[in-house]
Formats: C-alpha cells, structure tokens, sequence
C-alpha cells in the first residue's frame, strides 16, 4: 500500500509552527482534516457555479465566493 502523504514532514511542519510535543497520530487526523475541508470547499464553489446561470466549469469567483462559508464551518 503506498502512503497517500508524507508523514515525517507533515509532523516537521507542524512541529515548526507549535512548539509542543505530538501525539503518535496526530498528523494522519490533520490530514484528514485537510482533505474533508477541499472536499467541502469543492462541493460549495460547484453549487456557487450551479447557481451562477448554470454554469458547467468551477472558476476563481465560484472558490472565492465559497472559501469564507467553509472556513467558517471548520473554524474550531
């Protein structure tokens, strides 16, 4: 099985940023973290372009327009 990130420097950056030690599995829930919120924030700028005259393709506006709800939904 291939690892889908990786670990060691996902933990050194986190590391960096916070200067406290890590629970042994820490990362993988940061990660998973991370991929539920682009799966979120995608799902949002597709309804934003849905919305936008039916519009079949995702751009910056639809993104933008969606990031603050998301945020504020994964803000914690």
């Amino acid at each position: 099985m291939t690892q889908l990130f990786p670990r060691a420097t996902l933990k050194r950056i986190i590391k960096s940023h916070h200067n406290r030690t890590l629970t042994k599995n820490v990362d993988v829930m940061i990660y998973l973290d991370y991929v539920l919120f682009l799966q979120r924030l995608a799902e949002e700028a597709n309804n934003e372009a849905k919305q936008d005259l039916n519009e079949k393709k995702i751009e910056e506006r639809h993104v933008v327009a969606a990031l603050e709800r998301v945020l504020q939904e994964f803000q914690g």
